[in-house]
């Protein structure tokens, strides 16, 4: 089961969602990027961002990470203001990003181990079984320029394996995979929300997930719309 870090503790949590925003703004370069963007995300829930290019996903999600506050609205966690949360949130969080945050010169297991160290620490055999599920058997100790950008997706998607986060922030990550890592990273989503973590992803792949809502940037009004 997902763990319960970084979930506020007060009564009136317990019937909020997880992650609210309201009448978002935003612009670039003077040009809006979106406005009055209202969305709920749900424990268990996967949200997938979509859009064409430029209108805003990843700077979307770089808000919601706290690596952009050139914004208008607000951001609640369970109920409470984001500024008000402290790192109950961040700890809460596991966001990969375009940059899959690689070290070539560090191996597989390497560069896991040390992304678990900022976090918790994990024992050797939950690194080798997160490197074995995501299809790295035999390049645990391979240096990762040796390896292929696929490959690199892989190391960093091992740490979906590892982490304790509530939610995952996901930007493209189906980016650089073959068809055996797609099928690999939906049952990693279709699994990670089955047991109560929620998922908040921009791609323009068809999902195949339970409890899936889309939410389409660059029409307004802005609104998520669920799927069966």
């Amino acid at each position: 089961m997902v763990e319960q870090a970084g979930k506020p503790h007060e009564k009136d949590s317990a019937s909020a969602p997880m992650l609210a925003a309201a009448d978002l703004y935003c612009e670039r370069d003077d040009r809006i990027l979106f406005e009055k963007l209202n969305f709920q995300l749900q424990e268990g829930q996967v949200l997938q961002i979509k859009g064409d290019n430029g209108s805003g996903k990843t700077t979307l999600l770089r808000m919601l990470c706290g690596l952009n506050d050139s914004y208008e609205g607000e951001l609640r966690w369970y109920g409470e203001p984001m500024s008000e949360c402290g790192d109950a949130f961040y700890d809460a969080l596991l966001y990969i990003g375009h940059r899959v945050g690689v070290n070539k010169i560090l191996t597989p297991r390497e560069n896991l181990a040390w992304s678990c160290s900022l976090r918790r620490q994990v024992s050797n055999d939950e690194i080798d079984s997160a490197l074995l599920k995501v299809g790295l058997r035999g390049f645990e100790d391979s240096q990762c320029f040796t390896l292929s950008a696929g490959q690199h997706q892989r190391v960093s998607l091992a740490r979906l394996l590892v982490s304790n986060a509530r939610l995952w922030v996901l930007d493209e990550p189906f980016t650089t995979l073959d068809v055996s890592g797609v099928a690999l990273l939906e049952k990693l989503i279709q699994d990670y929300s089955s047991e109560g973590g929620a998922v908040l992803v921009t791609t323009h792949h068809p999902l195949s997930v339970n409890d899936l809502t889309q939410l389409t940037l660059g029409r307004r009004p802005e609104a998520a719309e669920s799927w069966a």
